[in-house]
């Protein structure tokens, strides 16, 4: 591994989320307290997040991270997964870097644990995959600010099969110490209307524990399977906490929509 400092610095602040540090925290802080549940449950293991601009997705986004309140101070490391958008890949893809920058400051990654997956053959180390991705990028202020300390292992996922990315999730599940995120926005550039019917059958799929069957469903549809099928192993319980689409932002119209949901993975509560 190589073992030089290097921070891969914020591609997206200033398009998909303010760069101004204090905007930014401004920001992420009204979406957190407005997304805040009206009861406390059990921290989750697991989530789905969407990764569009803050303008359309972020408070669906929210909705996943203020579900973390309870866990604030036990999360310490995050795995997030999110689907390349630029480079083609075939498997999964740590990047060489050392940190990950955003506005709000430096998260670490976990170069330990990834060492641990260099020797899974669907695991490759590159920069190149993580340079210019916003589906990894526009979770960590989210984190940053719901969580209090943690470091960061990221992984792009290109071409892999749902057993790949399951393998990989099973080698750095952890503890209550570990939070599994995966990012993923739904159904893309479909009437508001049909979005809705989509993406209410897709969600509908992910509360069942059943796989995507295509990126028509989900951009993230393969990290998504793989956290099903760990989701089984592990009886986790899914939980869907908001489902919109683009069209229900100020900024979007609905001729043509990208669909959002986010979903927690925990232990079944008393009411569930």
């Amino acid at each position: 591994m190589n073992t030089t400092l290097k921070i891969r610095p914020a591609a997206v602040a200033g398009m998909f989320y303010s760069d101004s540090p204090t905007e930014l925290a401004h920001d992420v802080d009204a979406l957190l307290k407005a997304a805040a549940p009206a009861r406390a449950r059990p921290a989750p293991k697991a989530l789905i997040v969407p990764h569009a601009g803050y303008v359309y997705s972020g408070l669906i986004a929210a909705s996943a991270y203020a579900a973390l309140a309870a866990a604030r101070q036990t999360i310490r490391r995050v795995v997030l997964l999110g689907p390349t958008h630029r480079v083609a890949l075939r498997g999964l893809a740590l990047p060489l870097a050392t940190g990950f920058a955003t506005p709000l400051g430096t998260v670490a990654l976990d170069t330990a644990l990834a060492q641990a997956l260099l020797d899974l053959p669907q695991v490759t180390q590159s920069d190149a995959p993580h340079a210019l991705e916003h589906s990894l990028e526009v979770q960590l202020p989210f984190l940053q600010t719901a969580l209090e300390d943690f470091t960061l292992l990221p992984l792009a996922v290109g071409d892999a099969t749902m057993q790949e990315v399951a393998e990989v999730l099973d080698r750095v599940w952890g503890g209550p110490e570990t939070l599994i995120v995966v990012s993923s926005d739904l159904s893309h550039y479909h009437a508001y209307a049909e979005a809705q019917r989509l993406d209410r059958a897709t969600a509908g799929q992910i509360m069942a524990l059943s796989p995507l069957s295509d990126f028509d469903q989900a951009c993230g549809a393969i990290p998504v399977n793989g956290l099903i099928s760990c989701a089984r192993k592990h009886g986790l319980v899914p939980r869907l906490l908001a489902l919109r689409n683009s069209g229900d932002s100020d900024a979007g119209d609905r001729a043509r929509v990208v669909g959002y949901g986010a979903f927690a993975f925990g232990e079944a509560s008393d009411d569930e």
